[in-house]
C-alpha cells in the first residue's frame, strides 16, 4: 500500500478505532499472543492518535488549545472478511493529542482538593445509579456480564492479592486483565494486560473514546464522572475490548458503595485483612468496615476472606449467610508448598494474601470449568502447589509495597557508567503503609530486610527498574553485593495525608523496628511531589524546589516525632509550632547524619534526631551527598507513609 496522507491516516485510525472499540472484531486466543491485523503496516505511536470528538468539557482548562482540528473529506478502504467497503467521511476530527492531555482531562475529574472532603459532583443520581447509566452510554452494560471476574475488597494486602493472581492464572495459559489502585508513577499502572501496564497507544485509544461518549451525554443532570469511576469505566472498556478470559477487579474504597460494585456476577469475590482505614467514609467501628467489604458478596456467589478479628468475622459471616454465600476462611500459604521458591513480594504478611489467591485461583478454575482441563483429578492444595500456581506466586510483581531499591545514581564526575561497586551504598526501602496495622507489618519487614534475615527477591537496582517498569511481572534475583561496611545508618523518610493521625502510625512503626534491634538514626520529614487534585505520568514535569510551600504539617510531624524520642512535650510544642526554621530546613548540614541524639535541645531550636526538608528532590540529594562525602557508610532509607510518597522516590529514582 503506498504511503498515506496524515488526513487519511487520521480517517483510517478513526475506521479502525471504531472497530475495535466495539469489539466485534477480535478472534481471541486462550494463551499469551494474539494479533490484530490492521489495514496498514503502519505503527501507531500516540502523537497518531486522535481525540475524537469534541473537549468542550475541558474549556475550562483551556485543554482546546492542544488539539488541532481539520476538515477532511476522503474514501477509505475498509477491509473486512472478504468484501471492500468504500466510505466516505466529512468531519472535524482533532489529528493529534498528547498523553498529557490525557492526563490533564483526567484531573478536570478530581472533585475534592484533598482527601476527607466530601465529593461534590452534583446531578440527581446516586453513585451507582449513576454508574448504571454511564455503563449504558458506553455500550457496556450487558458485556461486562461476559467478564469472568474475581472481586477483592479489603483493608491492607487486596493490590498484592490480586496480583497474584493475575500471575497465577497467566501463568495457567489465560489472557489476564488486572485494575488495581492506586497508580504509583503512571496512571497506566493501574490497568495491565497480561501482566503488563497497558501501553501508551492503547490507553490513548480507549480513554479518548470513553470520554468523547460520556461528554456527548453530559446534562445538568450527568456531569462527567469522577475521576475514580471514570477510571473504572476505562477498566471495563480495556477488559472487554482486549477480550480477556479474566479480569481481576481491586476495590477502589469500601465495597458495597464502590465504584466496581456495578459487578453484577463476579466468578468468586475475596476480601483481605481488615483495619481502621478512611473511616471518614466507611464508618470508625471495625464491624461497619466489614460490613462495606462484605457489600461486594453476591447471592450465592462463594466468597473467600483471611482470618478477621471476630468484630469483623461475624459482620461478614452475618452478610454471607443473608445472601446464601458460601464463605470460606482461608489460611496463610504454607512455605513448604512452595517447594524451594520464594514468594515475589517481600514481609511475612504476603504469606496471608498468597493464601487467599490461590483458593480465588482455584475457585475461579473450577467455576469456569478450567480445573480439570489443566490439572485434571487434582483437587487437594493441602499437599501439593501446582507448577503454575507456584511460578505465579514467585514472579508477580507490585512496586511500592515491601520494594527495595539500590540507588545507582552515584557516579563519579569521570564515569558515564556506574560501577558494581558503588552500588548498595544508599539503599531505599519503600512500603506504602499508611495505617497502624500496615505500619507495624512495615516495621517487621523493614527490620528483617536491613539484618539480612532474608533476602528479598524484589531487591533490583534502578538500572533494572526500567525493564520491571516496562513489563510489570519480570522476576530479578537478588545480586551479590559488598557487604564491608563500616557504618550503616537507617533513616525514615516520611510524610503522610492529614486526614492520618501520626501518634498513631509513628509510635507502632519504631516500636516495632525497636523490638527487633533496629533504631532510626534520623527522621527526615518532606512533602510529596504530586498533588492530590493533579494525574500525572512518568515523563510529566519534576516541580522546581518552592521554598515558599507551606510546611506546616510537615513540623507537625516533627513535633510528634520529637515527643515520641524525648517526651519533652511543652518545649517541642512551643519551639516547632513559633519558628518553623525554613532557612534551616533548606540548608542540612552533612554532619547532621553523624550527630548525637544527646545534642538535641529544643529550647535553643536544635535537634538532632529529625528535620524537616522542603523538598523530596532536596532530600534526595542530601543522601545521596553524604554517600558520595563517606564511601564506607551504608544509608537504608525506609520510606513509607503514603503510596504518593513511595511513588514519588520512585520517579525521582527512575530519572
Amino acid at each position: 500500500m503506498p504511503p498515506l496522507s496524515s488526513s487519511v491516516d487520521a480517517l483510517l485510525m478513526n475506521v479502525y478505532t471504531n472497530t475495535l472499540l466495539k469489539c466485534e472484531r477480535f478472534e481471541v486466543s486462550h494463551f499469551h499472543d494474539r494479533s490484530v491485523r490492521l489495514f496498514t503496516n503502519k505503527t501507531w505511536r500516540s502523537n497518531n492518535v486522535p481525540a475524537f470528538r469534541g473537549t468542550s468539557h475541558l474549556n475550562r482548562r483551556d485543554l482546546n488549545r492542544r488539539y488541532r482540528s481539520t476538515k477532511i473529506s476522503s474514501q477509505v478502504m475498509e477491509e473486512m472478511q472478504s468484501n471492500v467497503f468504500v466510505k466516505e467521511y466529512s468531519e472535524d476530527l482533532p489529528v493529534t493529542s498528547s498523553y498529557e492531555s490525557a492526563m490533564e482531562a483526567l484531573s478536570s475529574l478530581i472533585t475534592r482538593k484533598k482527601r476527607g472532603e466530601r465529593s461534590s459532583v452534583g446531578g440527581k443520581y446516586g453513585k451507582l445509579e449513576r454508574m448504571l447509566i454511564y455503563l449504558k452510554i458506553l455500550d457496556l452494560e450487558e458485556k461486562i456480564g461476559g467478564l469472568k471476574i474475581i472481586h477483592v475488597a479489603g483493608t491492607k494486602g487486596k493490590g498484592s492479592t490480586c496480583t497474584f493472581c493475575e500471575a497465577i492464572l497467566r501463568e495457567c495459559g489465560f489472557r489476564t486483565g488486572l485494575f488495581t489502585s492506586p497508580h504509583l508513577i503512571d496512571v497506566r499502572e493501574r490497568f495491565r494486560i497480561n501482566g503488563l501496564d497497558i501501553t501508551e497507544d492503547r490507553f490513548l485509544l480507549y480513554f479518548w473514546n470513553c470520554w468523547n461518549q460520556l461528554e456527548e451525554r453530559v446534562t445538568e443532570d450527568l456531569p462527567m464522572p469522577p475521576l475514580f469511576q471514570f477510571l473504572t469505566l476505562l477498566a471495563l472498556k480495556i477488559f472487554v475490548c482486549e477480550q480477556v478470559d479474566v479480569a481481576i477487579i481491586e476495590v477502589g474504597l469500601g465495597g458495597k458503595r464502590d465504584s466496581t460494585n456495578v459487578i453484577k456476577e463476579p466468578i468468586v469475590c475475596g476480601i483481605t485483612s481488615l483495619g481502621m482505614d478512611h473511616v471518614e467514609a466507611l464508618g470508625n467501628t471495625l464491624g461497619q468496615i466489614a460490613s462495606h467489604k462484605a457489600g461486594i458478596f453476591k447471592p450465592h456467589i462463594p466468597a473467600f476472606v483471611v482470618a478477621q478479628l471476630s468484630e469483623a468475622m461475624d459482620v461478614i459471616q452475618e452478610v454471607a449467610r443473608g445472601l446464601a454465600v458460601p464463605l470460606e476462611v482461608v489460611a496463610p500459604l504454607d512455605c513448604e508448598k512452595m517447594d524451594g521458591l520464594k514468594l515475589s513480594l517481600s514481609g511475612d504478611h504476603q504469606f496471608i494474601n498468597a493464601g487467599l489467591a490461590v483458593s480465588l485461583s482455584k475457585c475461579w478454575l473450577q467455576r469456569t470449568g478450567n480445573w480439570e482441563k489443566l490439572f485434571g483429578k487434582q483437587d487437594n492444595l493441602e499437599s501439593n502447589l501446582p507448577g503454575a500456581f507456584r511460578r505465579g506466586l514467585s514472579t508477580a510483581h507490585l512496586s511500592g509495597r515491601a520494594q527495595i531499591v539500590y540507588d545507582t545514581n552515584l557516579k563519579s564526575c569521570n564515569s558515564s557508567k556506574v560501577s558494581e561497586s558503588s552500588c548498595g551504598d544508599l539503599i531505599f526501602y519503600l512500603d506504602g503503609a499508611h495505617s497502624p496495622e500496615s505500619m507495624e507489618v512495615c516495621g517487621r519487614w523493614f527490620s528483617s530486610a536491613v539484618k539480612g534475615k532474608r533476602k528479598a527477591s524484589s531487591c533490583f537496582t534502578v538500572e533494572n527498574m526500567v525493564q520491571v517498569w516496562g513489563n510489570g511481572h519480570r522476576q530479578y534475583g537478588t545480586e551479590k553485593r559488598d557487604k564491608s561496611y563500616k557504618i550503616s545508618k537507617q533513616i525514615l523518610l516520611f510524610n503522610c495525608m492529614e486526614v492520618r493521625d501520626p501518634q498513631a502510625l509513628l509510635p507502632k512503626l519504631v516500636s516495632t523496628c525497636a523490638s527487633s534491634g533496629t533504631h532510626f538514626s534520623k527522621a527526615l520529614f518532606v512533602p510529596s511531589m504530586s498533588t492530590y487534585n493533579k494525574v500525572t505520568s512518568a515523563a510529566s514535569v519534576i516541580p522546581a524546589d518552592n521554598f515558599s510551600r507551606d510546611l506546616s504539617w510537615q513540623f507537625n510531624l516533627q513535633r510528634h516525632w520529637e515527643k515520641m524520642i524525648h517526651g519533652k512535650d511543652t518545649e517541642v510544642d512551643t519551639v516547632i509550632d513559633t519558628e518553623p526554621k525554613m532557612d534551616a530546613a533548606k540548608f542540612l548540614p552533612y554532619e547532621f547524619l553523624y550527630e548525637d541524639a544527646s545534642h538535641c535541645s529544643p529550647v535553643e531550636n536544635h535537634f538532632a534526631c529529625s528535620a524537616v526538608i522542603p523538598s523530596l528532590p532536596l532530600a534526595i540529594d542530601w543522601l545521596r551527598d553524604c554517600v558520595k562525602r563517606n564511601p564506607s557508610v551504608r544509608i537504608q532509607v525506609l520510606v513509607t507513609g503514603s503510596l504518593h510518597l513511595v511513588g514519588d522516590v520512585l520517579k525521582l529514582l527512575r530519572r
